[in-house]
């Protein structure tokens, strides 16, 4: 293997950052990297999480689920039961947790579609552009049937299109001869 012309990936010494701006940016990351490890946490193993803590601009931030409440409480007595009140709200947060998930996993998949159909139509403007003939052996099955489709539905709205003209040519011509 010849020598890399990269260094790749290289471990960090930890210190303290001094320059204010990549102090602050630093923090926001890995404050998004630590909420995203916790929202694994408690997708994954149905976990409990907290996690408080002030940036260097002084500011709270917080991650608690399902509540700040069954979390405190818990932290202060593992092994007493929660109050009705406490896992109601534990249940309700955690019920609507899953829903937001579930919905989010819903507009994933819609994204994906349209991104999919966008592509799919950049495509075909593509194959237009060239000439299907061109470019058609490099469609797949479910593409071949697409423009099979498309292809099917053009063509009745050319026959359509010309018998309209067809009979607005016939029906004027008619009308000449009428002496209309």
């Amino acid at each position: 293997m010849e020598g890399k012309k990269t260094k790749g990936r290289q471990k960090i010494p930890m210190r303290k950052i001094e320059n204010r701006v990549a102090l602050l940016t630093t923090f926001s990351k890995r404050r998004e990297g630590l909420y995203k490890k916790a929202s694994e946490l408690v997708t994954e193993c149905d976990a409990d999480i907290g996690i408080m803590m002030i940036s260097p601009a002084g500011k709270p931030h917080s991650f608690f689920h399902p509540t700040a409440d069954a979390i405190v409480s818990r932290f202060q007595n593992p092994d007493m039961l929660l109050s009705q009140g406490i896992r109601l709200d534990t249940i309700t947060a955690r019920n609507k947790a899953n829903q937001l998930k579930n919905r989010l996993e819903e507009l994933d998949a819609v994204e994906d579609a349209a991104i999919a159909q966008i592509n799919f139509y950049d495509q075909m403007a593509e194959v237009g552009q060239k000439g299907w003939w061109e470019s058609i052996e490099q469609l797949n099955a479910d593409e071949v049937i697409i423009f099979e489709a498309w292809l099917s539905d053009t063509c009745s709205k050319m026959r359509h299109h010309l018998n309209q003209s067809e009979n607005g040519a016939s029906s004027s011509l008619g009308r000449e001869s009428f002496g209309v």
